[in-house]
């Protein structure tokens, strides 16, 4: 039994994504059986050029001849294909392995010829759903690994599609700053559910009167923005991090955009924040309310109690039977009106103990 219990402990704590053995060498690609197959789209583009499709053979990157060249890749299920584009583009086999690794948390990391950043996307169909994205920049190249297909990245990439705008105009120190900026924007979408969903769930509180359905929901949604916490308080540091590097191939006017992006992402935290402590205030709330119904339930317990006491005496008083002729006897048992007047008593005792609670408010 104890056995039983530490495989169900274990499995508790087993972090979803860590598929790193203990001993492995640094910089190994294990990448997971159940993984969706990588699907490669490049965008490569230039003040007057734009070249956007999806490959289905790397060797197409070799002919690529633009200013800057996006590659995403939506599916981490084929370690081949990686490898091969970290190999094209000179990706540090550590970042590489962060790549695969899904459950990292946001960072920044500067390497010798690229940046290397993770970030987490958010999404709420019905449940939240958080998705490790991979960026690396460097000179002339952006390259994004995501773990399935769906992004936040389509107004990024109609950006890039219209011919206006000053996007196809600068390097890819600003396509990354973008990509960021439109995974944090997507955050403020998934705040909104729960914003809406609290303010719902706060009615049904007072209209339900709490209890254990309202429980339930609450530990549900305290869960989820415990998970939205961590994916966005350290977006704050690897941001602040990026902004203090320097390298020739991030222009320093992106970095005055990423002072926006650190805006954006310090109100995301402030929501989640507000939202976490929004939830315990719901549970305090919930908590009295469901007091307060019982308070109700055992004062008419109380008030139905009372009533009864005196009632309760007056009948074991009258059934005790004494022999009827002592002369200590109850002049009632042998009276032919006994028992309606025991029962008048009872009803004059019960309906002026009603009147006095109500009098006194308790009704």
């Amino acid at each position: 039994m104890a056995k039983k219990k530490a495989e169900k402990v274990s499995k508790k704590k087993k972090f979803p994504g860590a598929k790193r053995a203990p001993g492995t060498s640094p910089g190994t690609l294990n990448v997971d059986a159940s993984a969706p197959a990588p699907i490669v789209h490049i965008i490569a583009y230039g003040p007057d050029t734009l070249d956007e499709r999806t490959i289905t053979d790397l060797a197409e990157l070799e002919g690529l001849e633009s200013d800057v060249v996006w590659v995403d890749v939506a599916g981490l299920g084929d370690a081949a294909v990686l490898t091969q584009l970290a190999e094209r583009f000179g990706l540090h086999p550590l970042a590489m392995e962060d790549v695969v690794n899904t459950h990292q948390r946001p960072k920044f990391e500067a390497y010798a010829d690229h940046y290397f950043f993770v970030a987490r996307m958010l999404d709420h169909v019905g449940n939240l759903d958080v998705e490790q994205v991979s960026l690396f920049c460097g000179k002339g190249f952006v390259l994004t690994f995501q773990e399935k297909p769906g992004d936040s990245f389509e107004p990024v990439r109609e950006r890039l599609r219209r011919t206006r705008g000053s996007i196809r105009n600068v390097g890819a120190d600003y396509l990354a700053y973008a990509l960021l900026d439109a995974i944090v924007d997507h955050m403020f979408p998934v705040l909104e559910v729960y914003g809406d969903h609290l303010e719902l769930l706060e009615e049904d509180i007072f209209l339900s009167g709490g209890g254990e359905p309202i429980v339930r929901r609450l530990m549900h949604y305290r869960q989820e923005l415990l998970e939205l916490r961590r994916s966005t308080w350290p977006m704050r540091d690897a941001i602040n991090a990026l902004m203090r590097e320097e390298a020739e191939y991030f222009d320093p006017a992106t970095r005055v955009y990423l002072r926006d992006c650190l805006d954006h992402v310090l109100r995301v935290i402030d929501l989640v924040e507000s939202y976490r402590e929004y939830v315990s205030s719901l549970m305090d709330i919930n908590l009295s309310v469901t007091s307060a119904k019982l308070n109700e339930v055992m004062k008419v317990l109380t008030i139905i109690a009372t009533i009864f006491i005196p009632l309760g005496f007056v009948a074991g008083l009258y059934g005790m039977n004494f022999d009827t002729s002592s002369p200590w006897n109850m002049p009632e048992l042998g009276w032919a009106f006994g028992y309606p007047f025991a029962l008048g008593m009872m009803t004059t005792i019960a309906v002026g103990l009603l009147a006095f609670f109500k009098r006194k408010g308790w009704l």
